[in-house]
Parts: C-alpha cells; sequence; structure tokens
C-alpha cells in the first residue's frame, strides 16, 4: 500500500512525543510505503515576525515576497523538515529529508490568482516519480518540504504543501492521499464541529468551492483533495492529527473525498 501523508504545520504541537510519527513509522516499518509531505505555517509566521516582515493570504496562499520566500525556505528545509526526520530516526523509521527542489523532484511555475501576482509562490508542473519510486524502492521514507524549482530562472518556489502533497498523490497514483490537520475532517462551517461533512463526490467538493462554502485555508486542502483523486489517487481523506489519526482517517473518521 502507498500512502501519501500531508502533515499540517497547524497540527504539529506535540513535539518529540508526536504520536503521529509513530504511527507513520509503525506503518512504515510495517510495509506500507509512505511518502510524508509537511507543511509549517505557523512556524513561518513566528519567524516572518520577527523580522519584520508582512504576512498576508489570499485565498489561503500565501503571498511570498523574495525576502518571504528566503525565510520559509530556511524555516521549512532547516527546521521543520530536519525535527520531524530526527524524531522518526529516533523511533526507527529510515526516514530521509528533502524539498521539492532537490533532484527537481517538484518542478513549479509561477502562481497567479484572479491576475493577482502572490510573489515567489508556485505551483507544482512535474513530479519525478521515478525519483520517489527510487527512494521507497530502498525502504526509506521521504519527508518533503514543499518548495518548488523554477526551472527557467532556477529559483525555488514557495509551495502549498496541501498543493504540493495532492500532485504528488496523484503522480504516484497513491492507494490513499492523507491530509492532517488540527480538526477531524471538513466542516461545512468552521466553527461548528457538528457539520462534518462524511463523503464527498469531486463534484460536491467543485460546487462547495464554486458557492464559498470552502473559505480561507480549507480551498487549498480541497483543491488538492481533488487534485489527488482526478489524477489517479484511489482516494483521498482529510482527518485529525492525533494518536492512530492515520487509521482512523482512512477507517471512515474525518472527510472522503471519492471520484463518483
Amino acid at each position: 500500500m502507498l500512502i501519501v501523508l500531508k502533515y499540517g504545520g497547524n497540527a504539529m504541537t506535540a513535539g518529540a512525543e508526536d504520536p503521529v510519527l509513530d504511527e507513520i513509522t509503525a506503518l512504515a516499518n510495517g510495509g506500507t510505503s509512505v511518502v510524508l509531505v509537511h507543511g509549517g505555517g505557523p512556524q513561518i509566521d513566528a519567524a516572518l515576525r520577527l523580522q519584520g516582515i508582512p504576512e498576508e493570504r489570499v485565498e489561503g496562499l500565501r503571498v511570498t515576497s523574495a525576502a518571504a520566500r528566503d525565510v520559509v525556505e530556511a524555516v521549512l528545509c532547516g527546521s521543520v523538515n530536519k525535527d520531524l526526520v530526527r524524531g522518526l530516526l529516533a523511533r526507527g523509521a529510515k526516514a530521509f529529508g528533502l524539498s521539492g527542489q532537490d533532484g527537481a523532484l517538484l518542478t513549479a511555475r509561477y502562481m497567479r490568482i484572479g491576475g493577482r501576482d502572490l510573489g515567489f509562490v508556485g505551483e507544482p508542473v512535474s513530479v519525478d516519480v521515478a525519483l520517489l519510486r527510487g527512494i521507497l524502492a530502498l525502504g526509506v521514507l521521504p519527508v518533503i518540504a514543499p518548495l518548488g524549482l523554477e526551472p527557467r530562472a532556477g529559483v525555488a518556489l514557495n509551495l502549498n504543501a496541501d498543493t504540493a502533497a495532492g500532485a504528488i498523490a496523484a503522480a504516484l497514483q497513491a492507494d490513499a492521499y492523507v491530509v492532517l490537520t488540527n480538526v477531524a475532517g471538513v466542516r461545512r462551517d468552521l466553527a461548528d464541529p457538528g457539520s462534518l461533512i462524511p463523503r464527498l463526490t469531486v463534484g460536491e467538493a467543485q460546487g462547495f468551492l464554486a458557492d464559498g462554502t470552502f473559505s480561507a485555508g480549507m480551498r487549498p486542502k480541497m483543491r488538492a483533495a481533488i487534485e489527488a483523486v482526478s489524477g489517479g489517487a484511489r482516494r483521498a481523506v482529510i482527518g485529525e492529527a492525533v494518536r492512530d489519526g492515520i487509521s482512523a482517517a482512512l477507517a471512515g473518521t474525518g472527510t472522503e473525498l471519492v471520484a463518483s
């Protein structure tokens, strides 16, 4: 079984005692191929505030100046990625940290929304599937920081972690694309836990994006899940980053997105 897992920065609160890393290690050491793509939004926000760099988002995506991009790269590649790798290694997983730039794993182009220039923000163009499958064939667990390489200019672009993970899940035709976040699935009303949606088709999800039901950070999450399923992943599930949260999401706790 091949799982592409997106672990959101808002959900990383347990530090060295992180139960999500326990479950990832158990899955990987039990024969499941796992590709981990991580976020780091709160950590980046804190670093930007320290440097006095203003923050702005458009439809849940961070507008990224050259200075902000350098901070994003330092935090994701030099801090968050390595914290996760060390945590997995300590648990016995053969983890290997890299970013989407390394080996041109993820190539990207500049992204605009509604004609708005987002700076050094990218969207994936291609995924080097052979490279990832080669890493997995060695029994290694890739831990990927979501930056991409714009090949013409040779610059790093900031990729939304959901967008990067969805593209990877589609390219690998994963058995499951699993998103772990700080809430137990997708809600019609973010403030109302009782509005959890247990199952969505791609068409229904597209309708909720169009009518504004999904807003802010949920928009890139749902777009990525749609891309994953539409591109070849068998299913996408969104669940909570708790102990055994991956297994719970796969078993139906949370929100599942299917083709039809």
